[in-house]
């Protein structure tokens, strides 16, 4: 099978700052406190197409929030006929991390975001996920979240102690350090504890769902074994219905059953875990310039190369403007003129096309060997210390591109739905969920949550509406309910409306569409594309200025487009209604001709 086609999605670019922020901005790590029992219900693998216990008792309570919100909504509603709605944001790096916050500002703001059961996430908006559940009562107090983006961040020595402590384990990589990136260095703070802490909460917040895929079957298929979702209370496998309680992810099950618990992972690599495209070996393809490239070849020598230049490049560029100490920045300024004159070497020299392979072995060799016999000019002490730190243990990761394992607790689990993909190996390894569909549909299509409303808005990158075909031929292949697009306005791509709604039919959730960029805020296409431009993902972290700015825009598109929200909400309830009293044999007018 042919691996599915990559979006452009997450911070898919931001690899290239990862390592240095690392030692800039990350925090200390904590033990997990692992319950010394378990039922063996609980130690085994779940398989099934409802939802856990935990899930439902949650939601139940949550509809009874949304309830009393849809009535101060002026929305007659009763308890047992409460519309299932979910905010599904795009991923987009730390534009979507950004702009997600402003619109869930103005939702609150405008009594809207406690009518939301479920918020669910893929790469970059799992960011702002995980900063914004980090409050028990974020939903309630959105001030809290906007202020924490302008934080002063965190603290060196806090860094370096979170790493130290995941270079001890067995499966320490470049998720780790992506996830101190996008924790600290993006959200501005670091989050030790467990996504499973948040299973005892009570329903004051939307549900969360986190979204992945196992990297192998989204290659070889098959694709009822590519989405994978976190929850409070499970993670598992959204078309196959195989789960685990959450705390129990990462350990190690053999046919189903509990072999040895290992701690939780804590929200920081949980990050790591959900937001990066790059460690999925077809993307950095996309880096490698022309001049290096074999036709009708794939070079993993250039692919390597092109790995190692760019973290070079960014990482020295990204330090050179946070280091205070003049000494090592001029040490910097020297390693940055060492491996732009070893990279203008090989763009000027003119090799045969055969020759191109063994140029970008020899070039990745040259490039290590300047950052090393760099490193040994400096003086000892602190920065010092630190580079020897990347050098010894994450260029050595670059190299491989190793990231993160995961524990397979479907290793040798005796079930005909189980892949072999999944059945004979220990460990599978999940990545960024945008590489499939850069909004978290998968988990919300079908009969488990009964979505009748989406509220989706839309920060990816590319192809406006890419999100919204992907996600339709999804759910044909896996015959899961899905709105019928128009074609007509598919081709509004470049220059787009900034609020569209889909009508979902019978199963159908009605999705209402929402572009960041749009004919409101940009009075033509080119308009779009700079923005686009301006805001894209292959840049350093954004500035006070870009951060405010993309605040503003996620809150004043929500804030236009009220009143349509407060319409598909209306009708979500009134066609849950309809359906309710048909199902009860009772014959009365619905508005919207729904039954």
């Amino acid at each position: 099978m042919k691996p599915h086609r990559v979006m452009q999605t997450g911070y898919t670019g931001c690899y290239f700052l990862l390592m240095w922020v690392c030692f800039v901005v990350f925090g200390a790590s904590t033990e997990s406190n692992m319950e010394e029992k378990r039922t063996a219900y609980e130690k085994s693998v779940r398989q099934s197409q409802r939802l856990c216990a935990g899930e439902q008792e949650y939601v139940d309570e949550r509809k009874r929030v949304v309830l009393q919100s849809l009535n101060s909504l002026g929305i007659s509603c009763s308890e047992d006929s409460v519309p299932h709605i979910a905010l599904l944001a795009s991923g987009g790096g730390q534009r979507a991390a950004v702009a997600l916050v402003g619109s869930l500002h103005q939702m609150e703001k405008d009594g809207l975001l406690d009518s939301v059961l479920y918020l669910g996430g893929v790469s970059g908006a799992t960011w702002s996920m995980a900063s914004l559940y980090s409050d028990p009562q974020w939903s309630v107090g959105m001030d809290r979240a906007v202020s924490s983006l302008t934080s002063p961040g965190v603290e060196l020595d806090e860094a370096l102690s979170w790493l130290g402590e995941r270079a001890k384990e067995e499966h320490f990589s470049l998720t780790d350090i992506w996830g101190v990136l996008t924790s600290a260095g993006i959200m501005k703070q670091m989050d030790l504890r467990r996504l499973s802490d948040e299973a005892s909460r009570n329903a004051t917040n939307p549900y969360p769902i986190y979204c992945a895929l196992e990297k192998h079957c989204f290659s070889e298929g098959p694709l009822e074994a590519t989405w994978f979702e976190m929850s409070p209370h499970e993670a598992g496998f959204t078309d196959l219905g195989l789960f685990i309680e959450t705390s129990l992810l990462g350990s190690k099950f053999e046919n189903g059953e509990l072999q040895e618990e290992i701690a939780e992972m804590d929200m920081v690599k949980l990050q790591g875990v959900l937001g990066c495209a790059l460690a999925h070996g077809e993307t950095i393809k996309e880096f490698i310039p022309h001049w290096l490239k074999v036709p009708g070849l794939v070079d993993a020598a250039a692919a390597e190369y092109v790995r190692l230049y760019h973290a070079f490049h960014k990482l020295v560029t990204l330090t050179r403007n946070t280091v205070q100490d003049p000494a090592a920045q001029a040490d910097l300024d020297k390693l940055h003129k060492l491996l732009e004159d070893a990279h203008e070497a090989l763009r000027n020299e003119s090799e045969s096309l055969q020759d191109k392979e063994s140029v970008s072995q020899q070039r990745t060799e040259q490039l290590l060997a300047v950052v090393e016999r760099w490193s040994q000019t400096l003086e000892d002490g602190a920065f010092k210390n630190h580079v020897m730190f990347i050098i010894l243990r994450v260029l050595p990761l670059i190299v491989k591109w190793e990231w993160g394992t995961t524990n397979n607790f479907l290793y040798q689990y005796q079930n005909s739905s189980v892949p072999s993909c999944l059945h004979t190996k220990e460990s599978f390894y999940l990545v960024d969920a945008g590489l499939l569909v850069n909004v978290a549909y998968p988990s919300f299509l079908g009969d488990k949550r009964d979505i009748n409303l989406i509220i989706a808005p839309e920060y990816s990158a590319g192809n406006m509406f890419e999100t919204l075909t992907l996600a339709r031929d999804y759910a044909a292949k896996l015959k899961k309910p899905f709105p019928e697009l128009d074609e007509k306005i598919l081709e509004e791509r470049d220059w787009p409306k900034d609020c569209y709604v889909f009508e979902g039919k019978d199963k159908e959730p009605t999705i209402v569409f929402m572009p960041l960029f749009n004919r409101n805020n940009c009075k033509d296409a080119e308009e779009v594309k700079a923005k686009m431009a301006e805001f894209s993902t292959f840049q350093l972290p954004f500035s006070q200025d870009k951060i405010e700015f993309l605040l503003e825009t996620g809150k004043e598109n929500m804030k236009r487009n009220k009143q349509t929200l407060l319409r598909e909400i209306k009708k979500a309830a009134e066609l849950k209604r309809c359906r309710k009293s048909a199902r009860e044999g009772i014959s009365e007018s619905c508005l919207f001709g729904l039954v």
